[in-house]
């Protein structure tokens, strides 16, 4: 065969693997949108609080709605509307907005209302009892809640189902309009809608977001009503939105901005082609491995791999710029493929402690790059010198390059200013005050601070509670922790009376023991007792004897009802609250008590130290810290065994101490130059940044490989430069444009 058939043979056969490959992943490929993959991995029972609850539990699940831009009639008729097409629809596991909740409760529930309420701990179902409430309930007919209440009256006497619902209600309640919440000013009418999505699946969230929104449409009383949604599943589909425009956005500017850079530095448009073919190999390599590895792959993965692995690009950089003219490109490539080989090992090396970070997002990051890197520096081997024609000039001979060895040249010598620029930089890191480590994944987010600022006062109008603090109650039953909630009862109450806390709300609130309901059952009447006693309270009422024959068979009923359970309360007001304040996990249960108003923490502390061990007082923010906090020790150490590997790896490839520390000594010095820059600049490190900082030193392990090769060989030097010009000038591209995107997790990284 010609060399020109062979030549030819080789692009036909790696292209169509490239497309066959890519037509697998595009029929294949699964991606993942939780958020989850790239949460740090738990310590302690608060950490695991934080990262199941905050990501699982149904209040993760919450949207807050707001209506605006009409009057309170028109954005209260709109509410009603929206809340009762939201109700039917599959998508969305509870909806309130303040109406009456009597409307709501499954008529399965209703007989539980005296096993729920506490009137029979304090008050017997006597003739006596029966008659204050039946002289109340007339005086309630005369009033303006008459059509309201009139209905319930045959089944509920007492109203217990009232008193049930009052107990039921959070601490701090919007004010009612029309019968629906609204913010306290009157110009916003209040919901608070679950998903049934968790809240880190986007798609999942997307698609409940869609109906939300077109129930809206359809349900809005004038077209001037306005819907805000706020929420961690509004925000996940926020982040995931912004994440995928700015990718895309990043990926049209450094498509172009590479197509400009090797125009300019190799002068023909193949090479453009045939440099991108390593790319492409790369990319399908790294899906195909993640794919075969995880079953999915997640789109931060794809997203941030194809940026990392765009540094694959040196790699037909450095064999364009070392052809020599007339010399065939297969002879170029194996003259330089040791150093190039160190330098993908390299790499490689320091990419596997991802691998071993315990994160799983990460673990798929350093696979995806692993693979990606691999298969970029083989095919840039064997592949590409059988497409490219031998070289018609020497790229050492151009005139930058010249130019800057010549003016290199000149500059003296100073074997003190590296050892004098490390030391400025470990004192800047160490005296200049301010924090290292960015402790708070909040600031990562995208979400506009305007829709943080909005979500937090909605949170406020809707009484829901502060967050930070918490007391759990451990116990190996849901009884045994709804015991020892009610045993705590008292001290609650007194830390609100000593102002302490505005509020507090636990699952024993909603939920009472089964003892204590078993107990309230036990002092239920039975049915002849009942009716006697309901006869003799008629006596000089109004009602007729024969009204009350549904509240006598609820009685009945509710003497022979098991006690209600939290694995009972699905459709019901309570599967909320219960889920979110009572906890199963591994065989065991949690209760959490919530607080609004937290004035004295030292307080609440004391309560929880005082209960025997029975309640711990845990605070999240600090949770939180230890948690990044732990995570990023394990990473440092992980980064840190990948640095002495690699410094072993390059010392057994030079055979020699010297031209290692040539080598491994500007890649340490601009770390460190790295890190103190951003440090002065008040910037605040993440583990984006550390990412970032690995890639960076495995740009800066090339750099040194490739002028340590050519150490004694002028021209070769000068080809060296040419080609980490253009390096350089490709990752320079790149990551300016991450730096200057809006998001903090691609900011981070640009910056580095």
């Amino acid at each position: 065969m010609t060399p020109r058939g062979r030549t030819a043979l080789v692009a036909i056969l790696w292209a169509a693997a490239i497309g066959l490959a890519g037509a697998y992943i595009h029929a294949t490929l699964r991606v993942s949108g939780d958020l989850r993959l790239f949460m740090p991995t738990p310590h302690t029972r608060a950490e695991k609080l934080i990262l199941e609850e905050v990501s699982e539990g149904p209040a993760a699940r919450l949207l807050m709605v707001a209506l605006r831009g009409a009057g309170a009639e028109r954005l209260a008729e709109t509410s009603r509307r929206l809340a009762g097409a939201l109700r039917a629809d599959p998508a969305f596991a509870l909806v309130t907005n303040g109406e009456n909740l009597l409307s709501v409760i499954p008529d399965s529930l209703l007989p539980y209302r005296y096993l729920l309420s506490p009137t029979l701990d304090h008050e017997r179902l006597d003739a006596d009892y029966l008659h204050r409430e039946l002289g109340e309930r007339e005086r309630d007919l005369s009033s303006p809640a008459a059509s309201l209440l009139e209905p319930w009256l045959p089944r509920d006497p007492t109203l217990e189902t009232l008193r049930v619902l009052e107990s039921w209600q959070p601490p701090h309640e919007p004010q009612l309009i029309d019968g629906v919440w609204f913010n306290a000013p009157g110009t916003e009418a209040l919901l608070v809608v679950e998903t049934a999505a968790a809240a880190f699946d986007p798609q999942a969230q997307r698609v409940a977001m869609e109906k939300l929104r077109s129930h809206f449409a359809a349900a809005r009383a004038a077209p001037s009503v306005e819907l805000t949604v706020t929420g961690p599943g509004a925000f996940s589909v926020l982040m995931q939105a912004r994440s995928e425009a700015d990718a895309r956005l990043a990926g049209i500017l450094d498509t172009a901005g590479m197509i400009c850079l090797m125009l300019l530095a190799y002068r023909g448009l193949r090479y453009v082609v045939l440099g991108a073919l390593p790319l492409a190999t790369a990319g399908v390599a790294a899906l195909l491995t993640v794919t075969a590895l995880f079953g999915t792959v997640h789109g931060i993965t794809i997203a941030f791999g194809f940026t990392l692995i765009g540094v694959a690009i040196d790699y037909p950089i450095f064999v364009l710029s070392h052809r020599l003219p007339g010399v065939p490109a297969v002879q170029t490539a194996r003259s330089i493929w040791p150093t190039l080989a160190i330098a993908v090992t390299g790499l490689c090396i320091a990419y596997l402690a991802f691998l071993l970070s315990g994160v799983v997002g990460l673990a798929q990051l350093a696979c995806f790059n692993v693979a990606g890197l691999a298969a970029a520096g083989l095919s840039t081997r064997y592949l590409l010198p059988q497409l490219l024609p031998a070289g018609t000039r020497d790229h050492g001979e151009s005139r930058v390059p010249a130019r800057l060895a010549s003016l290199s040249a000149r500059v003296p010598r100073m074997p003190w200013l590296a050892p004098v620029l490390a030391l400025a930089s470990l004192a800047a890191l160490i005296l200049i005050p301010g924090p290292l480590w960015e402790n708070d994944l909040g600031r990562l987010t995208p979400v506009p601070e305007q829709l943080v600022r909005e979500y937090a006062t909605l949170q406020q109008e809707l009484g829901q509670p502060d967050i930070r603090y918490l007391v759990t109650v451990d116990g190996p039953t849901a009884e045994e922790v709804l015991a020892r909630e009610e045993r705590l009862a008292g001290g609650l109450g007194r830390l609100i009376a000593s102002h302490a806390v505005s509020g507090f709300e636990d699952a024993a609130r909603y939920l009472p023991s089964a003892s204590t309901q078993e107990r309230r059952r036990a002092a239920l009447p039975d049915a002849s007792a009942l009716r006697a006693a309901l006869e003799e309270a008629l006596t000089g009422t109004a009602f007729r004897p024969d009204l009350f024959e549904p509240f006598l068979r609820d009685v009945a009923r509710a003497r022979e009802l098991p006690p209600l359970t939290p694995r009972n309360v699905a459709g019901t007001p309570l599967e909320l609250t219960i889920g979110s304040l009572l906890i199963e996990r591994d065989g065991s249960w949690t209760g959490l008590v919530t607080f609004t108003g937290v004035q004295d923490p030292a307080a609440v502390s004391r309560l929880a130290a005082s209960s025997g061990g029975a309640a711990r007082l845990l605070d999240l923010d600090q949770a939180s810290e230890d948690l990044v906090a732990h995570q990023r020790n394990r990473i440092l150490w992980s980064v840190a065994a990948a640095a002495v590997l690699l410094a072993l790896v390059v010392y057994a490839a030079l055979r020699s101490a010297r031209r290692t520390l040539r080598v491994l000594a500007p890649m340490t010095l601009t770390t460190l130059l790295t890190l103190a820059t951003l440090h002065v600049a008040g910037v605040s490190l993440n583990l984006f940044h550390l990412i970032a900082l690995v890639l960076a030193a495995g740009l800066g392990l090339d750099y040194g490989l490739f002028f340590e090769r050519s150490a004694h060989d002028p021209v070769g030097r000068r080809r060296t430069l040419h080609a980490l010009l253009v390096c350089a000038t490709a990752a320079c591209i790149v990551f300016a444009v991450l730096a200057s995107s809006a998001l903090p997790v691609l900011r981070s990284i640009g910056v580095t």
